[in-house]
C-alpha cells in the first residue's frame, strides 16, 4: 500500500523558516518525481516544487524560487521542503505527491487549479498525502 505522510507544518511569523517532511512507503522512492503542492483556502492546487529522486534535478515555482529548497533522502524514503523567508501568502495546506505516468510538466498543468478532493478521487493523478497546514501570520 502506498503511503505518503507529511509533517512539520505549523504557525510561524513572516520571515521565519519551516521544514516539511514527507515519509513515503509502498513504492520505489528512489526512482520517482516527487513534488510538493499546496492549496490555500478558497483556491485551487498550486504546484510548489519537484525533485527527481533518481537524478537529483530540482524544479521550483517562481513564487518560491530562492526561498524554498526541496531535497530527498533516498535511504530514508523521505522528501523534504525547507522553507525560508516565509510570507503570509505561503499559508496553505502542503501536500506531498508523486505522479504515476505523465511527464512532470503535463502533470503539473493538469492539476493546476483543481482541488485536493478532486485529485485524490482519481488514480490518474498519482499518489497524495493528507497534507500539513502551514500558517504564516504576524
Amino acid at each position: 500500500e502506498v503511503q505518503l505522510e507529511e509533517s512539520g507544518g505549523g504557525l510561524v511569523r513572516p520571515g521565519d523558516s519551516l521544514t516539511l517532511s514527507c515519509a513515503a512507503s509502498g513504492f520505489t522512492f528512489g526512482n520517482r518525481d516527487m513534488t510538493w503542492v499546496r492549496q490555500a483556502p478558497g483556491k485551487g492546487l498550486e504546484w510548489v516544487s519537484a525533485i527527481s529522486t533518481r537524478f537529483g534535478f530540482t524544479y521550483y515555482a517562481d513564487s518560491v524560487k530562492g526561498r524554498f529548497t526541496i531535497s530527498a533522502d533516498n535511504a530514508k524514503n523521505t522528501l523534504y521542503l525547507q522553507m525560508n523567508s516565509l510570507k503570509t501568502e505561503d499559508s496553505a495546506v502542503y501536500y506531498c505527491a508523486t505522479p504515476l505516468r505523465a511527464p512532470l510538466g503535463a502533470w503539473v498543468a493538469n492539476i493546476a487549479n483543481m482541488s485536493y478532493q478532486d485529485v485524490v478521487a482519481k488514480a490518474d493523478f498519482g499518489y497524495w498525502g493528507q497534507g500539513t497546514q502551514v500558517t504564516v501570520s504576524s
